[in-house]
């Protein structure tokens, strides 16, 4: 437990004195965010805002290198990478050329599997990565190597992407990832994956306090989509994918919410939401805040991992 203590004080205080730094080094160079044209007034003000903040993260990712440098960490940190470097790309693009469009989908895609099939031959020949998804105490799935392979495969890039989405408003990824990082950090029984948890939650909690409405500095795919990566790897490790529809509510509820409205918009000609990821039509529609927004959404995220660890401890631990 002093290790923890440590290592998340250490990323908290890294985080929080880097990341003036990186803002000024962001505006210097101006990467700053560009704003699509059909995004709502409030968020055409926060044109020039410093993107690829989310480089800040790697502080926790170090600091969990220096104070558990084994090899389940080092897979957690090539994870965040890999994914950190697709979503690079794309902010880059989005920044230099002041194009809000990114990288082709495509190719964000085709990096991601890429990237997910790497980690999941190393997890499968270093780790002995089983097929079975536990259900209940007793109850299991089995499935056939190449068919988890797909799934699964199909899963990580899905929750990654999912939670790329959630990073819409000031400070929202920030808080609805806390809790599920935190999730993790409770019920795994390594310590390695308990000190990368800790120092990824401290860091978030660092970053925040320039993310928080109105923000001096976005994420980005930089930052989001190695979150996306890194949660989603963690419950394939920790066997509690049987969770993830209600543990990664919050970041579905966002992605299915742009499913929906192009679907329903393709066979209707009318919008479902007044604009989706799902964040904008609470404002729009019955004008919250972002605060409000971001409050609300962080509040069922600890709600959904309070309801997924009870599940866990009195279902699904042996």
């Amino acid at each position: 437990m002093p290790v923890v203590v440590s290592a998340s004080l250490l990323s908290f205080i890294v985080a929080t004195a880097v990341t003036p730094g990186l803002i000024w080094l962001l505006k210097h160079f101006h990467l700053t965010q560009p704003i699509r044209k059909e995004l709502p007034a409030g968020h055409q003000l926060k044109h020039g805002t410093p993107l690829m903040a989310g480089l800040t993260l790697f502080t926790g990712v170090i600091i969990s290198l220096v104070y558990s440098p084994n090899s389940m960490t080092l897979f957690l940190s090539v994870t965040f990478v890999l994914f950190s470097v697709v979503g690079f790309l794309d902010d880059f693009w989005k920044a230099s050329r002041q194009d809000p469009r990114g990288i082709s989908g495509k190719m964000k895609l085709v990096l991601q599997f890429l990237f997910t099939g790497v980690l999941f031959f190393y997890l499968f020949t270093r780790f002995q990565l089983d097929t079975v998804i536990p259900i209940w105490t007793h109850l299991t799935v089995a499935l056939q190597p190449v068919v988890f392979f797909v799934i699964i495969s199909l899963f990580v890039v899905g929750s990654a992407n999912a939670i790329n989405f959630t990073d819409g408003l000031d400070g929202l990824l920030t808080v609805v990832a806390i809790p599920t990082y935190f999730f993790f950090f409770l019920i795994t029984s390594s310590s390695d994956i308990r000190v990368f948890c800790i120092t990824m939650i401290a860091s978030l909690i660092a970053f925040l306090i320039y993310n928080v409405y109105p923000a001096k500095a976005f994420m980005g795919d930089t930052g989001s989509l190695a979150i996306g990566g890194t949660l989603a790897m963690l419950a394939v490790i920790e066997k509690v994918e049987i969770l993830v529809p209600l543990l990664f509510i919050i970041y579905f509820a966002e992605q299915f919410s742009v499913i929906f409205q192009v679907f329903y918009f393709k066979r209707t000609g009318k919008r479902l939401f007044r604009m989706s990821p799902i964040h904008y039509h609470f404002g729009l529609k019955y004008g919250w805040t972002e605060n409000t927004i971001v409050l609300a959404f962080g509040a069922i995220s600890w709600m959904a991992m309070l309801i997924c660890f009870a599940y866990y401890h009195f279902a699904m631990r042996r």
